[in-house]
């Protein structure tokens, strides 16, 4: 051997992974020492052995035709990069690699050099990290139902502290008790948000929709709290269509709009809508702090906070990262520009739709007229949350009946000589009984036209919806006011 070929052995042994050489033919010519520590063979065992004996049973029969295609056009590729890939040691285990190949040109023709790689450890890190995220999933789910019922239980309890107080030092305190309530519930859910977005669980639904049904919502929504600031909120009207999902796009702009607010100590916010085929980009602008140039690059980081003085920053600094993930679910580009002082302006370019002009819009909507009255039946296992409800549908003028599980609402309806008005009850009860069945022992006793309010604190469980007619969904803590505005209107028109 001379100092070339005594070289080149050094070097290939020397390799970090298995080095297996094969001749057109597939006969293996040369294998370098690393075989024998990861697949379990000698090198000298493996020369003049068919390279098949290193593959499963399974994919023997084909891999000629694969080899013969690769030596029709030899060049340096991974191999297998649509598929997994197995090499079967010698003791008969199968273990998980990839393999790259790389043509030789020799004087006794072309030979491909495969080196392979076991990637068991990576591939045991992959699979511990889909079971955290399940695992991590399971936990969001119980502890979205379990932090939400208390937080549900205070907004109905404050509620109903708010239509007795007719001090105003009372009511001053009760305004602010709610102001703490709806900042645990915006962190509670951008946690969630920000965690369901990660794991895949949001889906969208895309369709048309149009802008001015949502600006509508938004300005409803934020029209108190600009003017409980001093701020004027600009709502332009917004003739354009949207190919989106308009729950989540409304989500995108909610996130916007309250950082605009926030930021702002006095001015506007402005929401407008400006097309430009075929695309529309919805803007929110402000007369605010404005952000500094070094931080504009990363302010759709997760908990990056922009500097406002002296004062706390709100929240954990997930919105805007909740936003951008968002975005780019829905195929939606975002952007922003910033002057120090002077404010802020949010873009998001959304696909442009097409719509029907018939389709009604929020100011087609029939004005809801107050109940007078009415049976309602509260069905959830938490007493703490049937209680408060119940003193607040009663300040409300309505009698209410109640129950915690399957046999309490059996023993409820069966008092009952006539059908309740309206049913409200919780999805998840103890010992695995649902709302669902709930729902079908009450129709089935009283009929199917019994109108539902289905309360829950798992937001994943919009699908149970589907095939259920006459039926409310609300994700808690509930907005107590919008939760009361539904029930006038189902016992208004009832």
């Amino acid at each position: 051997m001379d100092i070339t070929d005594e070289l080149a052995t050094q070097l290939l042994n020397a390799a970090p992974d298995p080095t297996v050489i094969v001749d057109q033919q597939g006969t293996i010519v040369y294998a370098n020492a690393r075989v024998t520590e990861v697949l379990g063979y000698s090198h000298q065992e493996l020369v003049g052995e068919m390279v098949e004996v290193l593959l499963p049973e399974r994919v023997r029969g084909t891999h000629p035709g694969h080899r013969e295609r690769f030596f029709s056009k030899p060049n340096a590729r991974a191999m297998g990069d649509a598929f997994d890939l197995y090499a079967l040691r010698k003791d008969g285990v199968e273990i998980p690699v990839e393999i790259s190949l790389s043509p030789v040109a020799t004087s006794n023709g072309t030979l491909v050099s495969s080196s392979v790689r076991d990637i068991s450890a990576q591939k045991e890190i992959a699979q511990q990290l889909v079971e955290a995220n399940r695992a991590k999933s399971r936990f969001l789910a119980a502890a979205s139902h379990d932090l939400r019922q208390p937080i549900q239980t205070l907004n109905l309890l404050n509620r109903a502290a708010k239509s007795t107080a007719t001090d105003t030092t009372h009511q001053d305190i009760i305004e602010k008790q709610q102001k703490s309530l709806d900042s645990m519930s915006n962190l509670l859910n951008a946690l969630l948000n920000i965690s369901k977005l990660e794991a895949g669980i949001v889906k969208p639904d895309i369709t048309d929709c149009k802008v001015q049904n949502i600006f509508e919502t938004l300005n409803a929504a934020f029209e108190a709290q600009a003017k409980d600031k001093g701020l004027d909120l600009i709502i332009d009207v917004c003739h354009g269509v949207a190919r989106s999902d308009a729950r989540l796009l409304t989500q995108i702009l909610e996130n916007l709009i309250a950082n605009a607010i926030r930021y702002t100590r006095v001015g506007l916010v402005r929401l407008r809508c400006v097309h430009d085929a075929p695309s529309l980009r919805i803007e929110v602008m402000d007369t605010g702090l404005g952000i500094p140039a070094d931080e504009l690059s990363c302010i759709f980081d997760e908990f990056h906070q922009v500097n406002s003085g002296s004062s706390r920053p709100e929240g954990l600094g997930l919105g805007l990262s909740i936003v951008k993930r968002t975005a780019e679910l829905l195929g939606c580009s975002i952007g922003v520009e910033s002057s120090l002082g002077k404010g802020s302006s949010f873009y998001v370019d959304v696909p442009a739709g097409t719509i029907s002009d018939v389709e009604s819009t929020q100011s087609d909507q029939p004005e809801i007229v107050a109940a007078k009255g009415g049976h309602v039946l509260i069905v959830d296992d938490e007493i703490a949350i049937v209680d408060a409800t119940s003193m607040l549908l009663e300040m409300e003028g309505f009698d209410v009946s109640s129950a915690a599980s399957l046999d309490e609402v059996e023993a409820t309806i069966t008092e009952l000589t006539n059908s309740p008005d309206l049913l409200i009850t919780d999805f998840h009860l103890r010992s695995g009984e649902t709302g669902l069945q709930v729902i079908s022992k009450v129709r089935e006793r009283f009929g199917s036209n019994i109108p539902v309010i289905l309360l829950s604190g798992d937001t994943s469980n919009r699908i149970v919806l589907a095939g259920l007619k006459d039926t409310t969904f609300f994700t808690k803590p509930v907005d107590v006011d919008a939760l009361l505005i539904k029930i006038h209107q189902i016992m208004g028109d009832s």
